[in-house]
């Protein structure tokens, strides 16, 4: 559903961001040292959330996704953000909030763009199953060659929601050198997600 050279560029990208997350739980900075925290805590699923969302990326680019399929990962990602607002009741600093309030909105960018996919292609195909081999998400799809209006309008605000993502991982990357390698694949997540926004409608 993806032309190339994007196809290929997103897909390295997603590869990398779902590795950095696999290697960053397993081995990263804050899991050095003497255990000081449950394994399934909200470091855990931060980065299990990453990974699978980066796994469910590249299944979007190269394979054909049906109904039951999207609905089951729109349960994946809201679960997983269920399971992260104890740790932003919690936070104890602006920053770590910070991060955290920008988790939740990748999930809800990721939501957004499995659930509306039939309504943000039906401006160049004739149906949600037509053209990208039968890609189906939760929204009917709207007539052929009229993405509503509401649509385009939601789909710029993830896409501006990613570009802040973006933004502000690079910020953190940048200051806070213990978490480089999980601010940038975040930061990488961000910008892989809003290129995809920008894409499907094309």
């Amino acid at each position: 559903m993806v032309e190339p050279p994007w196809d290929l560029l997103l897909t390295g990208a997603f590869v990398i961001t779902g590795t950095l997350g696999v290697w960053t739980l397993v081995v990263g900075p804050e899991r050095t040292g003497p255990p000081r925290r449950p394994r399934l805590d909200a470091y855990a699923v931060l980065h299990v959330n990453h990974a699978a969302m980066s796994a469910a990326m590249i299944a979007m680019i190269w394979v054909i996704a049906w109904s039951v399929a999207v609905w089951a990962q729109v349960a994946l990602f809201a679960l997983l953000a269920v399971a992260l607002l104890p740790a932003l009741r919690s936070a104890s600093d602006r920053a770590r909030r910070a991060d955290l309030v920008g988790h939740l909105a990748l999930n809800a960018a990721m939501i957004w763009m499995l659930a509306a996919m039939p309504l943000l292609m039906a401006g160049t195909h004739a149906t949600s199953t037509e053209g990208h081999a039968g890609h189906g998400g939760a929204t009917a799809a709207a007539p052929a060659g009229h993405t509503p209006g509401w649509a385009v309008v939601v789909n710029s605000i993830f896409i501006a929601v990613c570009l802040a993502g973006l933004l502000w991982w690079l910020l953190r990357a940048a200051a806070v050198r213990r978490h480089r390698l999980p601010a940038a694949a975040h930061g990488l997540m961000a910008a892989g997600m809003g290129v995809m926004l920008v894409l499907i409608p094309v």
